[in-house]
């Protein structure tokens, strides 16, 4: 039987998760504080990992960051605070998805489901796993992004959002489309999610040249990769 792993220093969360994944059909693994969270971690190789923001310790970014070092398993943040910089924070070092307190119980096993239906797809995909538009490459396999011989440290949702940008040289993607297809239409964000995930996917793009290529926003719409032909 597959873990899920639940990090919270609240007890009763951990709870009242706990029984909700025992339906799901997973063995739950409960921990109060970030230090035993990872320890559990690389004693169980849990299958999803639900992770509070606010634990003694370590908090949930950090043990979000230790996990990312080493695994792509995912992780979803439980968090009582609901700024969107907070939200896109957690995004931005790793984590997969987010709920914001007080939650439902069953909105975190649709989550959790959410998920689960995104691996199967991406295992599923096992044709094209690298690509290369003039100076960029990407490797969704190894989740590296280069331009040119510089490695561009990017997070996992930001090597995806390249992946789908560039397979789609031109097409425009409107907010909710990146939105369903980096988080999945059980996402419950909004679209300035998108608008800061990709201002900072920009911020570390530019640090090296790239005449020939950017990533274009389309005022009204949403965004789309362009290749400069005069180039």
């Amino acid at each position: 039987m597959q873990h899920i792993l639940i990090a919270d220093d609240n007890k009763d969360i951990c709870e009242v998760l706990g029984n909700y994944v025992v339906q799901e059909g997973y063995e739950p693994i409960m921990v109060n504080d970030g230090i035993e969270a990872i320890n559990m971690f690389k004693k169980c190789n849990p299958a999803v990992v639900l992770l509070d923001i606010m634990m003694p310790g370590l908090d949930g970014y950090g043990v979000c960051k230790k996990i990312r070092e080493v695994s792509d398993v995912p992780i979803i943040l439980i968090t009582a605070k609901g700024e969107d910089y907070e939200r896109v924070m957690g995004l931005d070092i790793g984590a997969d998805d987010y709920v914001v307190k007080p939650f439902s119980p069953s909105e975190v096993m649709a989550r959790i489901r959410a998920v689960q239906r995104r691996i199967g797809r991406a295992e599923d995909d096992s044709q094209k796993k690298s690509m290369t538009v003039d100076n960029l490459t990407i490797n969704i396999d190894s989740y590296n992004v280069f331009i040119g011989t510089e490695k561009i440290p990017l997070t996992k949702k930001e090597v995806e959002t390249m992946w789908i940008l560039a397979s789609n040289p031109s097409k425009v993607f409107t907010r909710d489309n990146l939105l369903d297809s980096l988080w999945g239409q059980d996402y419950f964000g909004d679209s300035r999610t998108v608008d800061s995930h990709i201002k900072r996917l920009r911020s570390k793009l530019d640090k090296v040249e790239h005449p020939s290529w950017e990533i274009k926003t389309i005022w009204g719409l949403g965004y789309k990769f362009e290749i400069n032909l005069e180039e």
